[in-house]
């Protein structure tokens, strides 16, 4: 039986159509079915019920399914171990963050490439959170307070952030002293999320309010710049509006907590090798240019 089609296999069921299986492998839809048709034919047996929607597991394709995606993953880690030098070959899709990705993290993609010239490395950037799974993606990288979900999650390292607001904002509407002010002004945010804050040994909750909202941080900034209103933001989206004086830090007793930087999987035991290797060198990037992201001491002032 081919190593092909069972990775095939593994990828469909996984991502629940052959589309989203093709973009993930790097293949056109029709390759992908040829596959299907031929590791079915061998087996004798339906593996997958194709609906409208995507394809469903069968119960022989749910068995079945198990013992591929082992012997697929045995075969992918034998082919790392002979590999010389270490080398990472193949396909790598990683989604990143639109609002970080292109200034602090491509740089450590763009060493990864240099490091492995046989591996190939597709990013998307966007602040939308993409269905790893289904869209095919090896991993991601997202920054902040990561939502529950069935997905393995791993600290690179934190996001420290700040409260701020514009002079102009500040003199026609006052600053907030304490957390409970804050609903009585706008807020610029990225949908309904809470923000919370430090006060002394325990953690406060609010839920803003306010009409502006955008799914990228740059856009919040510069919206908080113009006057529209108050915004949570990290310290490496605002450090040079601080530092300019075009934005201000209040409420500065009561700082929110670090959030942090993750590199996002699919389920599963253990992670591949490349998603291993770019996990160990984000890690390293964060503790060799901590200035970058904002230290815990630069939290009232600005990050430099």
């Amino acid at each position: 039986m081919d190593i092909e089609d069972l990775q095939t296999f593994v990828a469909v069921a996984d991502a629940g159509g052959v589309s989203a299986a093709a973009r993930r492998l790097g293949v056109s839809k029709s390759i992908v079915s040829r596959r299907l048709v031929r590791i079915e034919a061998e087996l004798g047996v339906q593996l997958l019920a194709r609906t409208t929607r995507g394809a469903a597991l069968t119960e022989a394709g749910v068995t079945f399914r198990d013992h591929a995606a082992r012997a697929t993953a045995e075969i992918d880690a034998a082919r790392e171990t002979i590999l010389p030098n270490g080398d990472l070959r193949g396909r790598m899709r990683i989604a990143m963050p639109l609002s970080f990705g292109p200034t602090h993290f491509a740089p450590v993609l763009a060493e990864m490439a240099h490091r492995h010239p046989e591996l190939h490395i597709q990013t998307s950037y966007s602040d939308r959170f993409v269905d790893l799974i289904a869209e095919g993606f090896d991993c991601a990288i997202r920054v902040g307070y990561l939502r529950d979900s069935n997905l393995i999650a791993k600290r690179i390292g934190p996001i420290y952030g700040k409260l701020v607001a514009s002079p102009d904002y500040i003199r026609a509407r006052g600053s907030p002293r304490t957390p409970d002010e804050l609903v009585a002004h706008q807020a610029l945010m990225q949908g309904t999320e809470a923000w919370q804050f430090i006060d002394g040994d325990k953690i406060v909750t609010v839920q803003p309010q306010g009409r502006f909202k955008a799914d990228n941080a740059t856009a919040l900034a510069a919206a908080a710049v113009s006057g529209l209103g108050i915004a949570w933001l990290p310290d490496c989206i605002i450090y040079e509006h601080v530092a300019s004086g075009a934005l201000v830090p209040i409420m500065t007793r009561y700082p929110p907590p670090a959030a942090g930087a993750y590199v996002v999987r699919p389920p599963g035991p253990h992670p591949t090798r490349k998603v291993r290797i770019l996990t160990e060198m984000l890690v390293e990037s964060f503790q060799q240019n901590p200035h970058r992201w904002g230290t815990a001491s630069e939290r009232d002032g600005v990050a430099r």
